[in-house]
C-alpha cells in the first residue's frame, strides 16, 4: 500500500524528465499512469518501478524524491516503496516480507510471468464444477435417450443409468489421473446440500389422502421394522464371525450393529425412481415411500448411539446409556418435528401477506424449509423429519395464499432440483466404486446381502399383520407383502453413511465395499426384477386419470359425510371419523389464522368445476385436443386428487 499525505502537490518537472528519459515501446500506459497518480498524491515518495516485459527485461529500480536530486538511491529513508510490474502487483515496503524490488523482479522471471497471455487454461480453477455440471447435462441428455428407448426403459430402472455414467466418469477421471483431486461425497455435502432438496420435493409429494389414510401403517413400519433389521442382522454377522465364517477376521458385536444400522436405511431416492415408474397403485406406492422416508430417523439415531457406544468402549455400555440412547431418538424425532412445524406455520404467515410482492414466495416457501432443516441439524435433531414435516404444513396452507405462477416455479423447480442432486448422488456412487483401497471379502458380502432379504421379509410380513389386525378397510395383500419387502432397496442414504465411518471403526473399509455391494444388487438384480414380479403377481396398479366430473366428486365428498355420520352413530370411530374432525378444526382455526382468504370446506368442488369450464372452453375454441392439451399443461387430475 502507498501511505496517502496529507497535502496534494503539483508533480515537479524531474517527474516528467524521468518518464522522457525511460519511455519506451514495451511500457504499459498503466504504468504511466501510476507514475503521475504517485507524483500527484505522494510527495515525498520513494516509487520503486519494476518493469518485466519482452521489450524491456532488465529489471530497474528508479527511486524519486520530488524533494530532492532525482540520483536518490535509498529506499529506506521514506519506507513506501511501490512495485509496479506487467501483472500489476503492488506491494508496500513497509508491510511487505522484506524482498526488495531486485528480489521480486527475480522472482517473477522464475515463476514464468515475464509476458502478457491473451487466453490461458485454468482447469485446476474450474475442474470441480465443469465436471459436476457436465456430468448432470450428460445424465440429462441421458434421460432423454433413455425414456426413449422403450425397449430399455421398460426393463432397466433409470436409477441404474444414472450409476453406470457414474462409473464410467469414475474410470475416466481414475486412469486419466485426475480423480486423485477429485472431491469425493462427503457426509457434510450429502446431508446439508444434496438430501435437502430430494427431501422437500418429496413431502410436496406426501401431501395425498392415500398417505394420511395410511400414517399408522407407515410409522409402524419405519420404526419398528428399522429397528426389527438393525438388530437383526448385525447379530447375525457376528455369530457367523464367531463361527469362523469370515476366516480369521472376528468382527465384533459393536462394529456389527453399526454395520447393521447404516445398512438397514431404505433409500428413498431409488424407491422414488423405480416405484414411480412401475406405477403401482397408491396404497402400496405411499407405504413404501413413505416407510423409506421416515426410517432415515431412526437410522441415523440408531448410527449415531452405535458409534458413540464404539467411542466408550464395551465395557463402559450399561443399562443407564442405552436407555440415554432410547430416549434420544424420541427427543430427535419430535424436536425435529416441532421445528418443522413452526417453520411451515411460519411460511404460512409470510405469505399471507405477499398479495403485492409474488417475487418472494418462492423464495419464502424454499428458504424457511431449508432454514428448518439447518435449524434442526443445528440443535443435533432430525433434519430429514423437520423438513418433511414443513413440506406437508407448505403445501396444506401456503399454496392456497401464493399465485398460480409462484405455485407452477416452486412445483417445477424442486423437481428440477430434486433430479439433479439425484444424479449427483448416483454420479459419487459411481466414483467411490472405481477406486483403491476396496477390502473385499465374498462371505461377508453374501451373508449380508441373505441377511438383508431375510430379516426384510420376516419384519414386512409380520408388520403387515399386525397392520391387517386393526384396520376394517383396506387391507395389505400377501402379493403387496412380498413386493414391499422385496423393493426395500438401498442407495445413497446407506452408502453416506458408510463414508463417514469414523477411522476407529474396525473393518471400516471392508463395511465400505460391503455396501457398494449391497446398493448395486438391491438396485440393479431387484430393481430390474420388481417390474416382472409385479405383473406375475398381478399387483393392483393405479388407476389410469380419469375425466374431472361434477358427479364423481360429490359422490366421493357425499360418502364422505354420510360414512362419518355412520361411525358417530353406531360407536365406531374410524377414518371417516377422524378426518371429519380434523377438517372441522382446520377450517374453523387453522385456516383461519394461516391462510389470507380461509378456503370453505368444499371449496374444492368450486375449483373443480372452474378446471371443467375452461377445459369446456378450450375444446369449444380448438377441438377436443386443445383440450387435452390445457388438461396436460394444467395437470388438472393430479392437483384435485
Amino acid at each position: 500500500m502507498v501511505k496517502m499525505p496529507q497535502s496534494v502537490n503539483t508533480p515537479p518537472p524531474t517527474m516528467c524528465r524521468l518518464l522522457y528519459r525511460h519511455r519506451t515501446s514495451a511500457m504499459p500506459m498503466s504504468l504511466i499512469m501510476l507514475f503521475l497518480l504517485g507524483a500527484t498524491t505522494t510527495p515525498p515518495v520513494a516509487v520503486a518501478v519494476e518493469l518485466n516485459t519482452k521489450a524491456f527485461t532488465r529489471s530497474t529500480t528508479n527511486l524519486v524524491d520530488f524533494n530532492k536530486p532525482a540520483n536518490r538511491t535509498s529506499p529506506a529513508e521514506d519506507g513506501a516503496t511501490l512495485s509496479v510490474s506487467d501483472n500489476a502487483t503492488f506491494t508496500d515496503g513497509r508491510h511487505g516480507d522484506g524482498h526488495n524490488a531486485s528480489e521480486a523482479a527475480a522472482e517473477h522471471e522464475s515463476e514464468g510471468h515475464s509476458e502478457f497471455h491473451v487466453a490461458s487454461l485454468r482447469w485446476e480453477y474450474v475442474q470441480t464444477p465443469f465436471i459436476i455440471t457436465a456430468f448432470v447435462m450428460v445424465a440429462g441428455v441421458a434421460k432423454i435417450g433413455f425414456h426413449h428407448a422403450d425397449f430399455l426403459s421398460s426393463i432397466v430402472p433409470e436409477s441404474c443409468l444414472l450409476i453406470i455414467l457414474g462409473v464410467v466418469v469414475s474410470s475416466i477421471l481414475y486412469f486419466s489421473n485426475v480423480v486423485t483431486i477429485f472431491p469425493t461425497l462427503e457426509s457434510d455435502t450429502f446431508f446439508l446440500f444434496l438430501l435437502p432438496p430430494i427431501m422437500l420435493e418429496s413431502a410436496f409429494s406426501l401431501h395425498d389422502r392415500a398417505f394420511a389414510d395410511n400414517l399408522g401403517t407407515v410409522l409402524l413400519f419405519a420404526i419398528v421394522g428399522t429397528l426389527i433389521s438393525v438388530f437383526t442382522i448385525g447379530p447375525a454377522l457376528w455369530l457367523c464371525s464367531l463361527a469362523g465364517a469370515f476366516g480369521s477376521n472376528q468382527l465384533s458385536l459393536i462394529g456389527c450393529l453399526i454395520f447393521s444400522s447404516l445398512i438397514a436405511a431404505v433409500d428413498p431416492v431409488a424407491v422414488l425412481a423405480i416405484f414411480q415408474e412401475l406405477g403401482v397403485n397408491n396404497i402400496l406406492y405411499f407405504l413404501v415411500f413413505g416407510e423409506s422416508l421416515l426410517n432415515d430417523a431412526v437410522t441415523i439415531v440408531v448410527y449415531n448411539s452405535m458409534v458413540a457406544f464404539h467411542s466408550l468402549g464395551p465395557d463402559s455400555i450399561g443399562i443407564s446409556k442405552i436407555l440415554l440412547g432410547v430416549a434420544s431418538f424420541f427427543v430427535v424425532s419430535i424436536g425435529g418435528l416441532a421445528i418443522g412445524l413452526l417453520a411451515g406455520v411460519t411460511t404460512a404467515f409470510i405469505t399471507k401477506y405477499t398479495e403485492h410482492t409474488r417475487v418472494v414466495e418462492p423464495l419464502a416457501v424454499f428458504g424457511m424449509a431449508y432454514l428448518s432443516y439447518l435449524l434442526a441439524e443445528l440443535f443435533h435433531l432430525s433434519g430429514i423429519i423437520s423438513i418433511i414435516m414443513c413440506g406437508l404444513i407448505q403445501a396444506q396452507y401456503v399454496y392456497h395464499n401464493i399465485s398460480f405462477k409462484s405455485h407452477t416455479t416452486i412445483k417445477y423447480f424442486a423437481k428440477m432440483l430434486s433430479a439433479t442432486c439425484e444424479a449427483i448422488i448416483f454420479m459419487f456412487l459411481g466414483l467411490n466404486f472405481v477406486r483403491d483401497g476396496h477390502v473385499w471379502q465374498t462371505a461377508f458380502v453374501m451373508l449380508t446381502v441373505l441377511f438383508c432379504l431375510v430379516f426384510r421379509f420376516i419384519s414386512v410380513y409380520l408388520l403387515s399383520t399386525c397392520a391387517n389386525y386393526f384396520k376394517t378397510d383396506r387391507r395389505i395383500t400377501r402379493e403387496e407383502m412380498f413386493i414391499m419387502a422385496y423393493g426395500g432397496l438401498r442407495g445413497a442414504v446407506c452408502f453416506s453413511l458408510a463414508a463417514m465411518l469414523p477411522k476407529t471403526v474396525d473393518d471400516r473399509e471392508l463395511f465400505n465395499t460391503t455396501t457398494i455391494a449391497v446398493i448395486l444388487f438391491t438396485v440393479f438384480v431387484q430393481g430390474i426384477s420388481i417390474k416382472p414380479l409385479v405383473k406375475l403377481l398381478r399387483i393392483s396398479l393405479q388407476e389410469e386419470k380419469a375425466d374431472l366430473s361434477m358427479a364423481g366428486e360429490l359422490n366421493d365428498t357425499v360418502i364422505d359425510h354420510v360414512m362419518a355420520g355412520v361411525e358417530e352413530i353406531i360407536g365406531q370411530h374410524g377414518s371417516y371419523f377422524t378426518r371429519e374432525i380434523i377438517a372441522h378444526y382446520d377450517h374453523k382455526y387453522f385456516k383461519k389464522w394461516l391462510q389470507r382468504e380461509r378456503e370453505t370446506k368444499d371449496s374444492h368442488i368450486m375449483a373443480i368445476y372452474e378446471q371443467i369450464a375452461l377445459q369446456q372452453h378450450y375444446a369449444h375454441l380448438g377441438g377436443s385436443n386443445a383440450a387435452k392439451k390445457f388438461e396436460e399443461e394444467n395437470d388438472i387430475t393430479q392437483e384435485f386428487e
